[in-house]
């Protein structure tokens, strides 16, 4: 601890801390589109268990480097405090010094790396520049000179490279090419997980909008940000329909529509709150969608290939 940080709370060291410190919410976004991919692998009558493995794990471990750049760098332009709600709070409530958080992120991007090397040498070298614009991106959200985090582009970025890149990359390292199915498949996974986002910019409107950020919420408004939500969960449901109508997937797939109560809570939660922790239940429903869309759809597309 250096001595910059005697007026803040003392650091207490307790797994809890550190779970929050990784926003173990925001997790399903990495774990889905990665179980998702290995599924539509399998229909292809090809697995990999140990690649499965080592692409889940790397996932996680970059979306948990990727919050840990966000703390870092939201704390660094003074944008949280002990009120912020959503962070982590390891630095302006639990006393923990910045260069800690931002070693413990480079460390899991490290380990990250290591994985990147097994999955490369077990499948292709042309995935390392994919892996590394990944990473990249992740650290650029909060990170560099020009943030993404501070432009309407966030979550396009992140739902591309979150969600439906992800889907082909586990797709991929599993059977050597992508398919026009994943990629179809893909899409919808990148909206839900582009939503999770704007869910999170939707909170943070208000602060946002006053440190300069000019995110969707803060261009459209809460109201019209609302609609664009609803509109675009309708696009990611209707899309999964018109792959059935089309045959491309099985019927069961259709299973990924009882998620639909889920989506329209997340919507609904939104409507007419101010305050950001009246948000947060409609912040966790919108994480939970993109979970029991992607869980479920698995399911449906497991179920087709077995019956």
């Amino acid at each position: 601890m250096s001595s910059d940080f005697t007026s803040r709370p003392p650091q207490k060291h307790h797994w809890k801390i550190w779970w929050e410190l990784i926003r173990p919410h925001t997790l399903t976004a990495a774990t889905v589109p990665v179980l998702l991919g290995s599924v539509l692998a399998l229909l292809e009558g090809k697995t990999h268990l140990l690649l499965f493995a080592a692409m889940m794990i790397a996932s996680l471990l970059i979306q948990a480097a990727t919050n840990l750049f966000n703390e870092y760098y939201d704390y660094k332009r003074g944008l949280d405090t002990e009120k912020s709600v959503g962070i982590g709070g390891g630095i302006v409530r639990h006393g923990m010094a910045p260069s800690l958080i931002m070693t413990l992120a480079l460390s899991m991007y490290a380990i990250s790396v290591l994985l990147g090397v097994y999955i490369c040498a077990s499948s292709s070298w042309w995935l390392a520049a994919v892996g590394s614009l990944c990473m990249l991106m992740g650290y650029l959200y909060t990170g560099g000179p020009y943030p993404i985090s501070y432009t309407p582009l966030g979550e396009l970025f992140s739902g591309l490279f979150m969600g439906f890149l992800i889907i082909l990359i586990a797709f991929f390292i599993q059977t050597g090419y992508v398919s026009t199915t994943a990629v179809l498949v893909a899409v919808p996974s990148g909206i839900l997980v582009g939503l999770i986002n704007l869910s999170n910019n939707l909170r943070d409107r208000d602060g946002d909008k006053a440190n300069g950020r000019k995110t969707i919420p803060v261009l459209l408004g809460p109201e019209k940000t609302i609609v664009f939500m609803g509109m675009m969960f309708a696009v990611a449901y209707l899309w999964i329909v018109g792959l059935v109508m089309a045959r491309l997937v099985t019927p069961w797939a259709l299973l990924a529509l009882l998620s639909i109560p889920k989506a329209r809570q997340a919507t609904k939660g939104f409507v007419g709150k101010v305050e950001p922790i009246t948000m947060m239940p409609a912040m966790k429903a919108t994480g939970q969608t993109n979970t029991f869309f992607g869980l479920l759809l698995a399911l449906g597309l497991l179920v087709g290939y077995f019956l």
